[in-house]
C-alpha cells in the first residue's frame, strides 16, 4: 500500500513537472515569436531610416544645385553695379549694393555647406591626398581671409609653424575647409581681440590645429551639441548673424574622413578654442 502511494505521488510530481515544462516551452515559443517580430520591425524601421536619409541627401543636393544659379546671377549683377559699368552710384546705392553682395556671399556659403553635407551623408566625398607643407596652407588661408577682415578691433594671427611639424600627407582641401569654418566662426563671434591659428604635434604621428579666439565663448550646456547639424548657440550676437549651423557639423565629418577628430574648449565670456587632430600621414585604408 505504501509503494502504491509512493508511485502515485511520483506520478503526480512527474505530471506536474511535465506540465510546467510545457508551460515554459509555450512561453519560450511566444517570446521567440515576439523577438522575431521585433527584429522584423527593427529591419523595417532601419529601412525607412535609410530611405529617409537618402531622400534628405538627395533633396539637399538638388536644392543646393538649384540655388546656385540665382545666387550666381545676383552676385554677378551686384559686381557689375559696384564696378560702375552702368554709371556712378550714390553713397546710399553703394551701401545697399554692398549689403546685397555680403548677403549673397553668405547665402552661397550656406548652399556650399548644404551640398557638402549631402555628399558626405551619401558617401560621395572623395579624399585626394598628397604631400604638402603647413607653411603653404597657412599662407593660403591668410590670403583668403585678408579681404574679409573688416573689423579693425579684431586681429587674425597665424602663428609660425613649429620646426618639428613635418610635411603632411592628407587632403589639404578638406583640412583647409575645416580650418576655414573654424576661423569664420571665430571672427563672427569675436567683437574685439584676436583670433589665433596654431599647430602642434600631440602624439606619435598626430598633429593638432587650433583656432583660439577672445570672443563671447560658449556655455557648457552647448559643448556636447555644438558639432551637431543645425545647432546654433543662443546669444544676442547670434541673432544678428546669419548661418545654417552646418559648418561645425561638416567640419566634424570631414575630420573623421581624414582619420581625425574635432574638439572644443570654451568658457562663456572668455573665448573658445576649436581644434582638429589628424594623422600626419593618412593611410590608404583610411580613405
Amino acid at each position: 500500500m505504501a509503494d502504491a502511494d509512493t508511485n502515485t505521488e511520483l506520478q503526480a510530481k512527474l505530471e506536474a513537472a511535465q506540465a510546467e515544462i510545457e508551460a515554459l516551452r509555450a512561453e519560450l515559443e511566444e517570446t521567440n515569436r515576439g523577438v522575431l517580430a521585433l527584429y522584423a520591425e527593427l529591419d523595417t524601421q532601419a529601412d525607412h531610416l535609410r530611405q529617409a536619409t537618402e531622400l534628405k541627401s538627395r533633396f539637399l543636393a538638388y536644392m543646393s544645385h538649384e540655388f546656385r544659379t540665382p545666387i550666381g546671377a545676383i552676385r554677378s549683377i551686384a559686381r557689375l553695379l559696384m564696378d560702375r559699368v552702368d554709371g556712378p552710384l550714390t553713397e546710399e546705392q553703394e551701401r545697399q549694393v554692398a549689403f546685397i553682395q555680403r548677403n549673397a556671399a553668405e547665402f552661397a556659403d550656406m548652399v556650399d555647406d548644404l551640398l557638402d553635407l549631402a555628399k558626405v551623408e551619401a558617401g560621395r566625398v572623395e579624399i585626394s591626398v598628397e604631400w604638402f607643407e603647413m607653411v603653404d596652407l597657412f599662407s593660403a588661408l591668410r590670403g583668403m581671409f585678408k579681404p574679409v577682415l573688416t573689423n579693425p578691433e579684431v586681429t587674425l594671427v597665424f602663428e609660425e609653424v613649429p620646426a618639428d611639424i613635418p610635411r603632411l600627407f592628407t587632403d589639404d582641401r578638406k583640412l583647409s575647409q575645416i580650418l576655414r569654418n573654424f576661423v569664420s566662426n571665430a571672427l563672427k563671434f569675436t567683437p574685439r581681440g584676436e583670433v589665433r591659428v596654431s599647430t602642434q604635434r600631440v602624439g606619435d604621428g598626430l598633429i593638432r590645429f587650433s583656432v583660439a579666439d577672445t570672443g563671447i565663448g560658449i556655455a557648457p550646456e552647448f559643448h556636447e551639441t555644438i558639432f551637431n547639424d543645425f545647432t546654433q548657440v543662443a546669444s544676442p550676437l547670434q541673432k544678428r548673424l546669419t548661418g545654417t549651423g552646418l559648418g561645425l557639423s561638416l567640419s566634424k565629418r570631414l575630420a573623421h574622413l581624414l582619420g581625425g577628430s574635432v574638439a572644443l574648449e570654451s568658457e562663456l565670456g572668455k573665448g573658445s578654442t576649436f581644434s582638429v587632430t589628424i594623422p600626419v600621414e593618412l593611410k590608404a585604408d583610411a580613405t
